[in-house]
């Protein structure tokens, strides 16, 4: 008998093979299961890095390490080290949810008329431009806690993409060259900035290389040092010095005692959608839940198109009103969460809406009409065949933030402070009105429109976010309802966008997002209506549970890359 097996050595193998895996197909176990990832980003290069760290042994927070870092380098209008962000977590192992808050903070010399000029008025460029517009970074610390306590490689490993595409450099595309052109002015204010970005105070051709050697130097110094490598040391010294120097009130210990928050999420249902998104200091869980059970109350599928997009109007202009009275760091500040949410609380607002006429903003508050401004932030969706998956809004505000670097660190500042309310009912950049919920306070956690999401339904699962200031939450909603309706990414972003925001009391639709009819019958039912740009940048992915099968998606309006690979 020995001899037959040594002679049929192959022969044993297959055999004990086939039975291992019958015992395994019996217990519902697997070997070698292939694992694919899908990666929708706003840059090719962004979404490119996520997946050479995964081929590396990675896992997805690994990847939305990368990711974030390299959106910092290659993405400078959007988000940056000198910003911060939401980072949307689930862990299919022990299906935990969470949502890293690396938003900005308040320095604490900060107060709530820091904005005003000596007549009491709002000056508007003081938190939009300069140095006193920058709260303190949040993104650094998100990066170094994810890498920490979610991923499989080191700090180092997952920032190698990003410091090599700031130390060697990358073609600027057309997008980059329009943001440029958006904040030259506020650029060329700052000569180290101006020689960073633009060519001889000019916006540079398109495909030149854009390389940023302090900012490899900065990444270089977390990758080694971590937390400190930002928050401490050499770095922090440079970045307090160019803030102080310009006249802004950042000190080493608004830096070194910046942390990162896990917050729980906010969850809820609309019919048999499940939707987990993000909570405070972000509005856009709660916006977004608020508007969907108000919207359970119609039955827009059986309304004609003209009624669900006024029913959709309705129930924005409420959740949005209530953001204006209620919604602030809730570390700071009661928000009542629970009554905002509440399904019957929903009900009492839907009840108020007629299906033939709008509601004018005013009669809810009386408040004036104020302006709407910019535009800049940017998003990427995770996720693997297992589940596990990212959901990351990120920001500097403004295109280019600030529009100040800070000397010798690559690091651009973010104008975050802006999203706070500079006098009660006031509007910010992006027409956002709020009262003293989020009013300016030391080391306080500016409120944010960013609305990093997931959507189930039993039989798939979605992960979707977009950047649009103040539009991204009626964004997700349309694509949230584009995904009950049974449609795939492809279709989530190139939905038709329109919004409001209860104020500026008005319909604003992107170019081509509303027919001549549609406009002529809104109108006719009391909507006042503007249209704007195209957009909004929408990173999309999903898996159905199924079949395993992933699919992603970018939105054709920006420049960004969605795919999805086997993962050996």
């Amino acid at each position: 008998m020995n001899s037959f097996w040594k002679q049929n050595k192959g022969i044993k193998k297959s055999g004990l093979m086939c039975l291992l895996f019958l015992l395994l197909s019996i217990t519902g176990c697997s070997i070698n299961q292939p694992r694919t990832v899908a990666i929708a980003s706003a840059h090719p290069l962004a979404t490119q890095a996520g997946f050479e760290i995964l081929h590396q042994g990675g896992n997805v927070y690994d990847a939305a390490v990368a990711v974030s870092a390299a959106l910092a380098v290659v993405e400078p209008s959007g988000s940056g080290l000198g910003g911060g962000g939401f980072w949307l977590l689930h862990r299919e192992s022990d299906q935990l949810d969470t949502m890293l808050d690396g938003r900005e903070k308040a320095p604490l010399a900060a107060h709530k008329d820091m904005f005003l000029d000596v007549s009491g008025k709002v000056n508007p460029r003081l938190s939009l431009d300069g140095v006193l517009a920058a709260g303190i970074p949040g993104m650094p610390a998100g990066l170094v806690h994810l890498s920490k306590h979610y991923g499989k490689l080191s700090l180092a490993q997952s920032l190698a993409p990003a410091i090599r595409y700031a130390a060697q450099g990358f073609a600027i595309d057309s997008r980059h060259q329009k943001l440029l052109a958006f904040r030259k002015k506020s650029l060329n204010q700052h000569a180290e900035t101006a020689e960073i970005f633009l060519d001889k105070g000019q916006v540079p051709a398109a495909n030149s290389l854009l390389k940023q050697s302090d900012l490899a130097q900065t990444l270089e110094q977390i990758a080694a040092k971590g937390h400190a490598g930002f928050y401490q040391g050499s770095v922090a010294d440079k970045l307090v010095n160019a803030v102080q120097q310009d006249g802004g009130i950042w000190t080493l210990a608004d830096l070194q005692q910046y942390q990162v928050i896990e917050r729980p999420v906010v969850t809820g249902a609309y019919h048999d959608m499940t939707i987990t998104s993000a909570s405070l200091p972000s509005s856009g869980g709660i916006v977004l839940l608020e508007a969907l059970n108000i919207l359970e109350n119609f039955d827009l599928k059986a309304v004609d198109p003209i009624t669900r997009k006024h029913l959709i109007v309705e129930a924005l202009r409420r959740a949005y009103h209530d953001r204006a009275l209620y919604l602030g760091d809730s570390d700071f500040v009661d928000v009542p969460v629970e009554h905002l949410l509440n399904k019957q609380y929903a009900q009492s607002l839907a009840s108020h809406i007629q299906a033939n006429k709008a509601t004018p903003s005013h009669s809810l508050t009386g408040e004036p009409v104020t302006k709407l401004g910019g535009r800049n932030t940017t998003h990427f969706s995770i996720m693997d065949n297992q589940g596990n998956r990212v959901a990351a809004t990120l920001s500097i505000n403004f295109p280019f933030g600030a529009g100040m670097v800070a000397s010798g660190t690559g690091v651009l500042l973010n104008n975050e402070m802006d999203d706070f309310v500079s006098a009660t009912n006031s509007a910010n950049g992006y027409g956002l009105v709020g009262g003293a919920a989020n009013a300016i306070a030391p080391e306080k956690r500016m409120l944010s429109s960013m609305t990093p999401s997931f959507l189930q339904d039993g039989q798939r699962i979605a992960v979707l976010g977009t950047p649009g200031g103040s539009r991204i939450i009626s964004m997700v909603l349309l694509a949230a309802l584009d995904f009950n309706a049974g449609q795939t990414p492809d279709s989530w972003v190139k939905v038709k966008r329109f919004h409001h925001q209860y104020m500026p009391d008005q319909i604003l639709y992107e170019k081509k997002g509303l027919s001549t009819t549609e406009i002529d019958a809104l109108q006719a039912l009391g909507h006042q209506l503007k249209q704007s740009y195209n957009y909004g940048n929408m990173q999309a992915v999903q898996l159905d549970t199924r079949t395993g099968e992933l699919s992603a998606a970018s939105d054709h309006r920006g420049v960004g890359f969605a795919d999805v690979q086997r993962i050996k």
